[in-house]
């Protein structure tokens, strides 16, 4: 069985939707098709089981949560 999926991630702007990219594209490459779209992230993927597809989209949405929380966590300002 063949599995084919695609996923969008959107971004509030195009500066963190690269920042996204470019911080998960290292570990993506040669595991998922991926390209962005001004403030759009296209991620494509596609397994022979349903482990590894399952596998694949916890490790891409882990990560992307991630990357989610390091940009939030460096845009908010810091009471001192």
């Amino acid at each position: 069985m063949k599995i084919d999926a695609k996923i969008q991630i959107e971004y509030g702007n195009s500066k963190d939707a690269d920042i996204s990219f470019q911080s998960l594209e290292v570990e993506n490459k040669g595991f998922i098709k991926s390209n962005k779209e001004e403030n759009i992230l296209n991620y494509n993927l596609s397994a022979e089981s349903l482990s590894t597809f399952l596998s694949t989209v916890d490790d891409l949405i882990f990560s992307e949560i991630l990357v989610e929380k390091v940009l939030k966590s460096t845009s908010t300002p810091k009471h001192q």
